[in-house]
């Protein structure tokens, strides 16, 4: 039986294979979460560079925050990656929810992105 490291990188690659499909170059919103905070990158495949990212790290954004795992901590990044992308020129792109679910933190972030002018 594969284990759960195993099982999520698969799930990742499976999801990265489908988003190539469909890119058409544009450029890939990718999500990280871990227990205690979030992390949103817009990336540019075709030239293999970041171009936006915003995570609860920030130091902007944490002192604004109770906790970097929650939905509010996530809508926040969410929000913040979408205006640093505006400032990229950067208005369409393909979300890549990685090995994770959409669900909870994952689509709160994806929503908030939405609201704050990112086309997905």
């Amino acid at each position: 039986m594969a284990s759960r490291k195993e099982t999520l990188v698969r799930r990742a690659s499976r999801v990265r294979r489908q988003l190539k499909k469909v890119a058409n170059g544009r450029a890939r919103l990718s999500v990280h979460r871990t227990s205690k905070n979030i992390y949103a990158q817009i990336i540019d495949d075709v030239a293999g560079r970041t171009l936006a990212a915003a995570s609860t790290l920030d130091t902007g954004l944490k002192s604004s925050l109770k906790t970097g795992a929650d939905v509010a901590a996530a809508a926040a990044v969410g929000k913040l990656v979408a205006e640093r992308a505006a400032a990229a020129g950067v208005k369409t792109v393909v979300f890549d929810r990685g090995a994770f679910l959409y669900h909870g933190r994952v689509k709160a972030l994806a929503e908030a992105a939405r609201e704050g002018g990112l086309e997905f």
